[in-house]
């Protein structure tokens, strides 16, 4: 894929343009409900599938179904990361007219690092075949634990309910006041300037969306090898993540097995990488060194179509089991209504 300069520079004026529009249309909102939200998911959502019809006028259709697949997953993957927000912003508590601006600066600030991470897997990818194997056992092995925490495993869950270490490091690191001074990230106090805790929540949103992301990098490199798709792919999912923020909070229990579809994806993917690995092989003890062509390559629609079958069947099948859970409640509250009378007879 030849991406030229006009390309990059074009993608990058139409990110920071969307995220400019986006700041100034929701400057001053205090209070952001569901139905702006969706308005702006949607927005993002029809943004990012425009830029996908883009790619595949401009580079072909293989590389399209790229972008559009590793979009889908990135934006999936990061449903999860929105569960870490939630668990920041109640333990900072943070105040309801500061959440979209402290997300939006700690989102910009992830973007920043996943490029950084991105280049190097980029590197890594170019120079050693063999990380493909790593990759995919990291992804495996993501998908297994999902599965653990999805059945129940207590000692699972507790690690996810902790809030993520890194918030005590930056405390440390960083000196603070727990006081929150308004929008202000810095107040000074004995004649020397300290942290407030919306500088310490922003940062520790960018740090910990990073962590988080140690499992869809993988990902999206099991789905495409081009850095210039790996890129925009996370710039438009992590855009898309402040408005999302605000559906999901209200919605996202509702997605009761969408841990089981993600862990799914990611075992999909880690398999595909896996017979990518071969496709690249140079490990020496492997066909002596040889690539192993013999070993099928999944195509870039069928990834696609996989990605998105389970999206849709996971929210089929919450949909349905929130619907069964809701009658059985009811008819479980009219029950007692009847024995009421029976038991003041």
């Amino acid at each position: 894929m030849d991406v030229s300069a006009a390309w990059w520079i074009a993608t990058i004026a139409l990110v920071l343009g969307i995220t400019a529009v986006d700041l100034v249309a929701n400057r001053g909102q205090t209070h952001i409900t569901i139905q702006h939200a969706t308005r702006w998911v949607l927005f993002y959502v029809g943004v990012a599938l425009a830029f996908g019809v883009a790619i595949w006028i401009g580079f072909g259709p293989s590389y399209g179904g790229q972008f559009i697949a590793g979009w889908l997953t990135e934006y999936s993957l990061s449903a999860d990361n929105l569960f870490v927000f939630l668990v920041l912003m109640t333990r900072f508590s943070v105040p309801e007219y500061l959440q979209l601006r402290v997300l939006t600066i700690g989102i910009l600030l992830a973007l920043v690092l996943r490029a950084g991470l991105i280049a190097v897997g980029a590197a890594a990818i170019s120079q050693f075949s063999w990380v493909f194997f790593i990759f995919a056992a990291f992804l495996l092995y993501t998908a297994w634990n999902l599965l653990r925490s999805k059945h129940g495993d207590p000692e699972h869950e507790a690690e996810d309910e902790a809030p993520p270490a890194v918030v005590g490091f930056i405390g440390r690191v960083i000196p603070s006041t727990p006081v929150w001074h308004g929008g202000r990230p810095f107040v000074k106090q004995n004649h020397r300037w300290i942290a407030t805790p919306m500088l310490i929540t922003m940062i520790a949103i960018g740090v910990t969306d990073v962590l988080f992301a140690l499992d869809s990098i993988p990902a999206i490199f099991g789905l495409t090898k081009e850095p210039f798709l790996v890129v925009t792919a996370n710039a438009f999912a992590l855009m898309g993540l402040r408005q999302l923020f605000f559906v999901v909070r209200d919605l996202l229990d509702r997605l009761r097995h969408l841990d089981t579809g993600l862990s799914v994806i990611l075992a999909f993917i880690g398999v595909k990488l896996v017979m990518e690995a071969f496709h690249e092989n140079s490990l020496p003890f492997l066909n002596g060194g040889e690539p192993i062509h013999s070993v099928p390559v999944v195509p870039t629609w069928a990834s696609l179509g996989f990605i998105v079958a389970v999206l849709i069947t996971v929210t089929i099948t919450s949909t349905l089991a929130n619907r069964r859970d809701a009658r059985a409640a009811a008819a479980a509250e009219i029950e007692v209504k009847d024995d009421e009378p029976t038991r003041a007879a």
